[in-house]
């Protein structure tokens, strides 16, 4: 417990340094000057990318109707709806009626290993997933403030491998462009115990690895397994084993060097924590029903309850 406690301070600290507004930012909010980066290009081109993980349950994924829905992506949409007035204009969500106008959401699917890029490049304006905020993904792109704290650990059929010394001469799969897989290959290359890393391109087809039996366990955050788990008829075969092997506190991903836009996202963050909102979508996705019926039943924790009371009381 003290550790986690210790990697949400840290968390906090790194969302409040990693997304805060800078002075630059703040002068030209308050000073409604011309639009520049991301908030120009949405402008110009009326839309708003919102990139969004198909396999990131319960933060980011598609319904039985094939709609992307999840925590991550009803964070998006409140930054969307700031994005809005900022413009002076009305949100309008993808697939409405062509002759509405303002700025409409559009939804681009984005892989793991392609989700930075993506970002960096202005195919997407926010990547609204499951992704891990660290200091190395940083020098590509910035990120929002905090939002979850979820760590690694392993899915294994149930009766299985127990834990990481239970990997020995075992084949662990991952999802390429994960923050896991950095984890597992440098675990492996110690070699106590030895285990292979197999990697997969997304986490369906990492979780279809395990279930067919072509590997032992399966590394992916705690909270995503569980969410795959919950949402596929054969997960009651397996249980998530063994103890936290990494730490990964999850943020909304955005370009970097644009402080007009970083300045919106925080501010949509505070708006959200002052309003109840991101408790509201908290309790929707995480002890609420999923699409399927189940729930996660996971309380929020009291680091993360800390986190949310402390953004919405910041200036």
């Amino acid at each position: 417990m003290t550790r986690l406690r210790h990697a949400a301070a840290l968390a906090f600290a790194a969302c409040v340094t990693v997304a805060g507004l800078t002075m630059a930012g703040v002068a030209a909010a308050e000073e409604g000057g011309p639009l520049t980066g991301t908030l120009k290009a949405v402008g110009d081109r009326g839309t708003v990318l919102i990139g969004f993980r198909e396999d990131a349950p319960p933060f980011s994924f598609r319904n039985p109707g094939g709609q992307p829905v999840g925590l991550s992506l009803d964070i998006c949409r409140g930054i969307a709806a700031d994005i809005a007035v900022a413009l002076n204009r009305e949100l309008i969500e993808a697939g409405a009626p062509a002759w509405q106008t303002g700025v409409r959401i559009a939804y681009v699917p984005v892989a793991p290993d392609a989700r930075l890029p993506m970002v960096a490049s202005g195919a997407v304006d926010l990547e609204c997933g499951s992704t891990t905020a660290t200091d190395a993904r940083a020098r590509t792109v910035a990120f929002s403030p905090v939002f979850f704290l979820a760590g690694t650990k392993l899915l294994a059929p149930a009766g299985g491998v127990t834990g990481l010394a239970g990997l020995a001469g075992k084949t662990v799969v991952v999802g390429a462009g994960t923050t896991n897989a950095e984890v597992m290959r440098r675990l492996a290359a110690r070699g106590a115990p030895a285990f292979t890393v197999a990697e997969e391109p997304t986490l369906d087809a990492a979780y279809a690895r395990l279930a067919s039996g072509e590997a032992d366990a399966f590394a992916s955050d705690d909270i995503l397994l569980a969410g795959m788990a919950a949402l596929r008829p054969d997960g009651a075969r397996f249980r998530i084993v063994g103890d936290f092997l990494s730490y990964e506190p999850y943020a909304i991903t955005l370009r970097r060097d644009d402080p007009a836009f970083s300045a919106l996202v925080r501010g949509s963050f505070v708006r959200m924590a002052q309003s109840g909102g991101l408790t509201a979508s908290y309790g929707r996705w995480l002890t609420g029903r999923l699409p399927n019926g189940a729930s996660l039943n996971l309380p929020m924790s009291a680091q993360l309850e800390v986190m949310y009371s402390a953004l919405g009381e910041s200036r």
